[in-house]
């Protein structure tokens, strides 16, 4: 499992330590924090993979520091490990979007489990992030007249009633829409709507 990194701070180093071991064993890559203080002073949005952490914990707590990722723009998912009294805490951090909880003692089997899940959603995420971007980079390459071309075109209509609409001749539409389809990577209208309608 190479996709992504495993982020795990707890400040039990017996209990990092496990965890970094487990995980390791999985063939997944690992990083341990000590605190939550220490995990967001070298944070950064370019981090991918999935965070492993603790509800209890000296100084800022897993849901405080959960709460500073999400005002950051955070999209790391984060599952928590909570201790029995914890449950209430982990419930409130999942309706803010955390993406599991797990109560200690734990199967370890489990927890590599939904972690490799949570590694796989982020890396999709990801990737349908940049395909989304690289759309919305080709759709601002074109001009004002090839996106009056493009919308009718995907409304369905012919060359010759866009070229009545828009006050052109027909050639000048085919042009556009060459150049529409060309900066967008498709060969036909049909491709262009499938992909539009993916990043909406």
């Amino acid at each position: 499992m190479s996709s992504g990194v495993v982020y795990i701070v707890d400040d039990d180093e017996a209990i990092r330590d496990a965890l970094a071991w487990l995980f390791q064993s999985r063939g997944v890559t690992v990083e341990t924090f000590a605190s939550a203080e220490t995990f967001l002073a070298g944070w950064s949005a370019q981090r991918c993979g999935c965070l492993v952490l603790d509800i209890r914990m000296d100084g800022m707590t897993g849901p405080e520091l959960f709460d500073r990722l999400l005002d950051l723009g955070s999209c790391l998912p984060v599952i928590f490990l909570t201790g029995h009294g914890d449950v209430p805490m982990a419930v409130s951090a999942m309706k803010k979007g955390a993406r599991d909880f797990i109560e200690k003692p734990f199967n370890d089997n489990d927890l590599v489990d939904k972690v490799i899940e949570a590694l796989i959603w982020d890396s999709a995420r990801r990737e349908s992030d940049a395909g989304a971007a690289s759309v919305a980079a080709r759709l601002d390459s074109l001009t004002q007249r090839e996106r009056q071309v493009m919308d009718l075109v995907l409304a369905g209509r012919l060359n010759k009633v866009i070229a009545d609409d828009l006050g052109i001749t027909m050639r000048t539409v085919e042009v556009h829409r060459a150049h529409v389809f060309e900066k967008m990577g498709v060969r036909t209208a049909v491709e262009l709507a499938t992909m539009l309608s993916r990043t909406r």
